[in-house]
């Protein structure tokens, strides 16, 4: 429909790149918006959620300065995550010129559709074809629950060179799907820009999509991978872990050959369903030997996994049935042992600073009702999954 090429379904990894870890807002966002700055032609932004916040209205200046000097700015939003959005702040956007469209706008709050759960969960910028960002970050403050003396901790990359390329085939063929559904409000189509694809670094890296047609276990299908060949040590941090069956043996499995298996979870959560799901997988996982961890003084948000000595994920894919099965999303793998050592030293710095192990006393020590409510928030997980007709499906 786009007419522009689809990823392919196996990693298709690219030389040549530059990649910068970022950690939390503090790091990413002055990088985001130092390039929304310099642009000369082209932004492209994906986020999931945009918040009218001070960063969100830190991030909307940027752009709408971009689009007055005839950059060509394009924002595209889920209509779930960031509903308020084209009514309120995508409203100003667009006044300055910015092009705003919303995928799978909400049509009924209380109102339950079997897509509903399909959203775009992908965290993307592309500047002039050159520059871009993956990651699990969204547009909003990090310190928003103003409790918290740390901000949420998330990571992004900042990349240039060939795989820029790769992102902004995708960035603007999910742009196009959504321009030909808007029906009298569609904007014009996208000019041609050929990417920048000068080497800028040594990175071996890939960029991995996860969609409803031909990439809907590609993220799913690299973990797993990389997992059953793991010799050493498998590290993953992750927002919300509720994997499938395939993902908990690959993990017990690695586990019980000797590979150190290491998960830094949610210890305060901001969605208790998912949380108490997670926590009804704690017994399979402390026993087959996996170690638990969970980051305590301010929300984890992270995406990220690192195994061995040169492999690494960063991006917008949690490990859960609704990242997994259902939401459009973006993650970079990495093969660089610089870059994967960087990663690594950053999730143990969290686990030593502000996590608690979870220890099978730990859990022998729950209240029977704590294990009640987790074994009904895996059920009612499990239900919604199978109400999108996914439920089938034995992942």
């Amino acid at each position: 429909m786009s007419g522009f090429p689809l990823i392919a379904a196996a990693p298709e990894y690219v030389s040549g790149n530059q990649l910068d870890l970022l950690e939390s807002g503090g790091q990413y966002f002055p990088a985001l918006i130092a390039a929304i700055e310099a642009a000369l032609h082209e932004v492209h932004l994906e986020t999931y959620i945009f918040a009218n916040d001070p960063t969100g209205r830190r991030i909307g200046a940027a752009l709408a300065r971009a689009a007055r000097r005839g950059v060509a700015v394009r924002v595209l939003v889920d209509g779930f995550g960031a509903r308020e959005f084209a009514a309120g702040l995508g409203s100003s956007l667009a006044a300055d010129g910015v092009e705003v469209m919303t995928y799978r706008p909400e049509v009924g709050r209380t109102r339950f559709r079997r897509h509903r759960l399909r959203r775009l969960h992908r965290k993307l910028a592309v500047i002039d074809a050159a520059v871009a960002f993956v990651g699990g970050i969204n547009v909003l403050d990090d310190f928003d629950d103003g409790k918290s003396a740390l901000a949420r901790l998330d990571y992004a990359v900042r990349i240039e060179g060939p795989l820029v390329e790769r992102l902004h085939e995708a960035v603007r063929h999910v742009w196009q799907l959504v321009r030909w559904v808007q029906l009298g409000r569609r904007p014009p189509a996208p000019t041609a820009l050929l990417a920048d694809k000068a080497i800028r670094g040594a990175t071996l890296a890939a960029l991995l999509i996860r969609d409803n047609l031909r990439h809907r276990h590609d993220i799913e299908n690299a973990y797993l991978d990389a997992i059953a060949t793991a010799q050493q040590q498998i590290l993953i941090s992750c927002a919300y872990f509720l994997p499938g069956r395939n993902f908990r043996n690959a993990l017990t499995s690695a586990a019980q050959r000797g590979v150190q298996v290491i998960l830094l979870l949610q210890g305060r959560s901001d969605h208790p369903l998912l949380h108490y799901a997670t926590k009804s997988l704690y017994d399979h996982l402390l026993t087959a030997g996996v170690q638990i961890f969970e980051y305590e003084y301010a929300y984890l948000h992270a995406k990220v996994a690192v195994i061995d000595q040169d492999w690494a994920t960063v991006g917008s894919s949690n490990i859960d049935p609704f990242s997994l099965l259902m939401a459009r999303e973006a993650n970079v793998v990495v093969r660089d042992a610089a870059f994967t050592e960087n990663l690594r030293n950053r999730l143990r710095t969290a686990i030593g600073a502000a996590a608690c192990e979870i220890r099978a006393e730990d859990q022998r020590r729950r209240s029977w009702l704590g294990r009640l409510a987790s074994t009904l928030a895996y059920s009612l997980v499990r239900l919604l999954v199978g109400v999108t007709r996914y439920g089938s499906e034995k992942r």
